[in-house]
């Protein structure tokens, strides 16, 4: 297996220019998801290194070699599509061994491949049925067992679970990584979903409107975002974003919201009177008044019980606000809650102009 590398990648369809001259290696072995908005570019970027979509400009390279001008049949690569893309009329078995026959493999490798592959996958019970006989969890393992025989360099996944109800996503999404695990295989994921994408990558790039916002692993992302486009679209629910001024006080700093003060790092780069954006995670405020907390009164319009844990809606001051609660089986005493904690390690604060972070990184150690 091998890596891919992207190099100032720009696509444009006439003048309209739809990604930005990307960076992008995907080092041997390894899973990365690419995530984003739908029309953010990911797709696009995923097809360019099929070769389905020509490049404007750059350079892509798989196992050291551009391909730029290499047909996709060549490039060494499998693609796995979001509607399957399975022949009707033929069983699961020629499916899976329709690659194989085109290279003009033999009888008796065609038929050891594919039993090898449908053994990883679960389908040696039902190699002799015609796709219309199979669940829709089943078609993907067939479109990934076509993928499989072929022993690509790189394996590249379209948003291979959306048509899927939730209980197979769950379970196809923990199929893929532990085939991923087994194989060894260099793999491009793309998928609007960011709960796919923290489960299933070692990176995550996140893309917005053609560009790389942020490339780093999942908890990477989770505790330290680039930026607050990033910080709201990871994590479910994403981190409340809260509009405030910065107060530099003999105590340290602070951040003023409405009427409330609430106590800052004080290595994060401000300055006084600056206008910014604070970012808390709902699973990290506290129902309790613990050292090192700020107290924030808070409305509550909703309480959303989810089973262990709840959601509650609220409204700080004139601002949104969701804080993650454990249940412990009870509920009642949720509806009751007036005043929540901001810890004062684990805020963000990102300038309220460009939205950059301004705070120093959380360590991987960090509580959460």
């Amino acid at each position: 297996m091998s890596g891919v590398k992207l190099e100032k990648i720009v696509k444009a369809y006439g003048r309209l220019e739809v990604v930005h001259g990307i960076d992008l290696e995907v080092k041997e072995k390894e899973f990365v998801v690419l995530v984003g908005p739908s029309g953010c570019g990911k797709s696009t970027t995923l097809r360019m290194i099929a070769g389905l979509e020509e490049i404007s400009a750059g350079d892509i390279s798989i196992d050291g070699r551009v391909v730029n001008r290499v047909a996709p049949k060549d490039r060494d690569v499998a693609m796995v599509f979001q509607n399957y893309a399975l022949y009707p009329h033929l069983s699961v078995f020629e499916n899976i061994a329709f690659g194989l026959r085109i290279r003009k493999e033999s009888k008796g490798h065609i038929e050891k491949t594919v039993k090898e592959a449908s053994d990883i996958l679960g389908l040696t019970p039902y190699l002799d049925r015609k796709p219309a006989e199979l669940s829709g969890g089943q078609r993907q393992r067939v479109a990934m067992g076509r993928a499989i025989v072929r022993r690509p360099k790189v394996f590249l996944f379209d948003e291979p679970l959306s048509n899927l109800d939730a209980k197979l996503r769950t379970q196809m999404r923990a199929e893929i990584k532990q085939l991923h695990r087994r194989l060894g295989a260099t793999s491009v994921y793309v998928t609007h979903d960011q709960v796919e994408a923290m489960t299933l990558a070692d990176r995550i790039v996140v893309m917005n409107d053609g560009n790389i916002e942020q490339i780093g692993s999942p908890m990477e992302l989770f505790m330290n975002p680039a930026n607050t486009f990033v910080a709201g679209f990871i994590g479910s629910p994403p981190m409340n974003q809260l509009q405030g001024n910065i107060e530099k006080v003999s105590s340290g700093l602070q951040v003023r919201i409405n009427d409330t003060v609430i106590d800052l790092p004080n290595n994060t780069n401000v300055e006084d009177g600056q206008s910014v954006v604070l970012g808390i995670r709902p699973e990290h405020i506290s129902l309790s008044n613990n050292e090192g907390t700020s107290a924030m009164s808070i409305s509550l319009n909703l309480v959303e019980t989810l089973g262990s844990e709840a959601l509650l809606h609220a409204k700080f001051g004139e601002q949104d606000m969701i804080v993650k609660a454990e249940t412990n089986g009870q509920i009642d005493h949720l509806s009751e809650i007036s005043t929540v904690y901001a810890p004062t390690d684990l805020v963000k604060v990102f300038d309220a102009k460009s939205g950059l972070v301004l705070s120093e990184p959380f360590s991987q150690g960090s509580n959460t």
